[in-house]
């Protein structure tokens, strides 16, 4: 990983960051909607349905969002842009040498 983050790429993963947590939240927040107006599901079924989603997307905000710091901010750059919430003009806004090493961990296969 990068030991020194450019200053320049902190500032930005910080302010990116909090946007990025917003459409998150609105993302999640339409899919908990879908679920609890899907009237084909019981009560319970929608409940756990929404349970299990919670579930599911409280551990991607860990991951993505949880003790930002410059040690972490490669993975947790690389984490949003998996989860499609930055938009390629603003991963733009990182220094290459971000951009590659985020695209260098999407590559990576799965272990």
């Amino acid at each position: 990983m990068l030991r020194n983050v450019p200053e320049s790429d902190w500032k930005t993963f910080r302010e990116l960051r909090e946007v990025a947590l917003q459409r998150f939240c609105e993302r999640v927040l339409g899919e908990v909607g879908s679920i609890t107006n899907d009237r084909s599901r019981s009560h319970h079924e929608r409940y756990l349905a929404v349970f299990r989603l919670m579930q599911h997307r409280d551990e991607q905000l860990a991951h993505a969002f949880n003790d930002p710091a410059r040690s972490r901010m490669i993975v947790q750059l690389t984490a949003l842009h998996v989860l499609g919430l930055l938009a390629p003009h603003e991963l733009a806004r990182f220094t290459q040498e971000t951009r590659s090493m985020v695209e260098s961990l999407v590559q990576e296969p799965s272990r």
